[in-house]
């Protein structure tokens, strides 16, 4: 499914996992989604008058899954924004030197982002930090925002080390015609 076989193994099993963990795991999310506020909207609320108690917090909630899926997924394939103004006027060794320092200054706010995550993910329950109308616990979700992160910070430890040994980072793509 992963285009380039040319790539570090760890490279390959990481791409292969968070392409099929975002896309299955979050294509389903999606779908239920999709029908969810059809049924909802549409159904439940037009024609019945009774729209479903709680369906903001439920999907409120599926948005974070969403988002704590792709969030990796997006770091692998180059949909996250760079801004490369001065890269043409760089040298190649001062171009190298700050992808790597602007990489591993990432990386650090992401690992501080996992564990202030970590920890809000503990304190929810004692805080109440819930949903308005169900009453659903952030912690799960906070716990999942956390290990994303994580994710995101190996991702990025995993393009310092290709730099650093001059190897040209791999973007993700992968295979496939049309729909």
């Amino acid at each position: 499914m992963i285009d380039d076989q040319n790539m570090p193994k760890i490279l390959r099993v990481l791409d292969t996992s968070l392409t099929w963990v975002s896309l299955a795991l979050g294509g389903a999310t999606l779908a239920f989604m999709t029908g969810f506020s059809v049924w909802n909207v549409l159904i439940m609320r037009k024609a019945m008058n009774s729209p479903i108690t709680g369906a903001e917090d439920i999907l409120i909630l599926l948005l974070v899954v969403i988002v704590a899926l792709s969030v990796p997924w997006g770091a692998r394939s180059g949909a996250h924004i760079e801004i490369e103004v001065a890269e043409p006027w760089m040298s190649a060794s001062f171009a190298k030197w700050s992808a790597i320092l602007v990489k591993c200054m990432c990386a650090v706010m992401l690992l501080v982002m996992t564990w202030r995550l970590w920890h809000a993910g503990q304190t929810a329950v004692k805080f109440g930090e819930t949903t308005q109308q169900l009453l659903i616990s952030y912690e799960p979700f906070y716990y999942l925002l956390a290990v994303a992160m994580a994710i995101y910070a190996l991702v990025l430890v995993i393009e310092v080390w290709q730099i650093f040994c001059g190897r040209k980072v791999p973007i993700l793509k992968i295979k496939g015609g049309p729909l």
